[in-house]
């Protein structure tokens, strides 16, 4: 997901991300301060206000929930 997307890609996630925020919120807005804003994971927690540790785990599975919605095994 860090490498630079197509706009049909780019579509595929954002559709993706609809589907996560109607089943959890939180995890969008650490897609899209992480992704999207570039922000490091001490930067993201402050931001959402938890631990670091609460961004990794959050963004490990943020990731592998992406991954599989968008029928990707890596």
């Amino acid at each position: 997901m860090e490498s630079a997307l197509s706009p049909a890609e780019l579509i595929d996630l954002d559709r993706a991300l609809d589907r996560l925020a109607a089943a959890e919120p939180r995890l969008t807005r650490l897609v899209e301060v992480r992704f999207f804003g570039g922000l490091t994971v001490e930067e993201t927690a402050e931001v959402l206000e938890c631990s670091p540790r609460t961004v990794k785990r959050d963004w490990a599975f943020a990731r592998a929930w992406l991954l599989k919605e968008l029928g990707q095994t890596s």
